[in-house]
């Protein structure tokens, strides 16, 4: 096997867990760890064929997380209904949720072509094709309808960062202590944003790029579309600036998508998810680095995230 430290990172009895869920004569040949995730360990697995071939499997295991089997349960079952609807994503080969067979909960699952793209150059083309491709998650209907979503902050956690816009900042925490806005239930991806998302990008033509996946479906929910995009909204906002925030939301209605009718309404899930990333801007911003933005320094993401609330509460408060 290849990548021997980065094999040995995984447990032997996932390996053999792997193993039992091969084809006859496949095998594992190399392992590979994938960044990019926050709360789960992803390893890319090279399998060896009968004929000579290979292809490849992610690996994704939960390491001392909170609600892993309720995660890895509704990541299996969205993956599971996902299959044939159109929308690029994962099939699942396998789930061990209770860690019965392996070392920590862990998911089998196909890989994708693409990778994530989280630069600067090309961003307004590919703001109308997450747009759209969000468009088409929010159009499912599932027979079995995932369990209802959960807020991911209070009005009593917000972390105000050093320096913001007291005022804006207190507006803001007032405007979510109000009960949730009535809304239409739709299927909700939950953490819908470029990380999660793997393009095609020509070399020469990155104004032609197109999602080949969609991947992390373990916050798969039932709620308001108004969520889903506040999310993209807000990691574009901090990835790119405060202006690409506002204009997901633009692209969303523009691609067909139904928000909510109210300026008030569209407040609160703006303002509930931008508010959210306060208590999680170290663990947000990590990933982000990795992958080459640098620049985006915890810092700098606090003061992106200011503006931003800022800029929200001028445009809808």
């Amino acid at each position: 096997m290849t990548d021997h430290d980065e094999a040995a990172s995984v447990r032997p009895p996932t390996l053999a867990w792997v193993s039992r869920q091969l084809e006859a004569g496949e095998r594992i040949v190399g392992v590979e760890a994938l960044h990019g995730g926050i709360t789960a360990e992803m390893r890319m697995l090279t399998i060896g064929t009968r004929d000579g071939g290979t292809h490849d499997l992610v690996l994704r295991s939960f390491v001392d997380v909170e609600r892993a089997e309720d995660r890895l349960n509704r990541e299996a079952g969205a993956l599971t209904l996902l299959a044939g609807t159109g929308v690029p994503a994962p099939g699942l080969v396998a789930v061990d949720p209770t860690a019965e067979h392996c070392a920590y909960p862990s998911l089998l699952m196909t890989r994708l072509a693409g990778r994530t793209v989280l630069d600067d150059e090309g961003l307004e083309t590919r703001i109308p094709v997450l747009a759209r491709q969000l468009v088409a998650i929010h159009a499912l209907r599932p027979a079995v309808r995932p369990r209802g979503y959960v807020a991911l902050t209070t009005a009593d956690t917000v972390v105000v960062p050093k320096g913001a816009d007291a005022k804006a900042w207190a507006a803001a925490i007032d405007v979510i202590r109000q009960p949730a806005p009535p809304y239409e239930g739709r299927f909700l991806h939950r953490d819908f944003q470029p990380g999660n998302v793997l393009f095609d990008v020509p070399p020469a033509r990155p104004a032609e790029a197109r999602i080949t996946g969609v991947v992390d479906w373990a916050g798969t929910s039932w709620g308001p579309a108004d969520l889903d995009v506040a999310h993209c909204s807000t990691n574009l906002a901090l990835l790119h600036g405060p202006a690409w925030g506002l204009r997901f939301a633009e692209a969303y209605e523009e691609a067909g998508g139904v928000l909510a009718a109210a300026a008030s309404e569209r407040l609160y899930w703006q303002v509930r998810d931008g508010l959210a990333f306060s208590e999680e801007v170290r663990s947000v911003t990590r990933p982000w680095r990795e992958a080459g933005r640098t620049e985006l320094t915890t810092r700098a993401v606090e003061e992106r995230l200011d503006a931003y609330v800022t800029t929200l509460m001028d445009v809808l408060g």
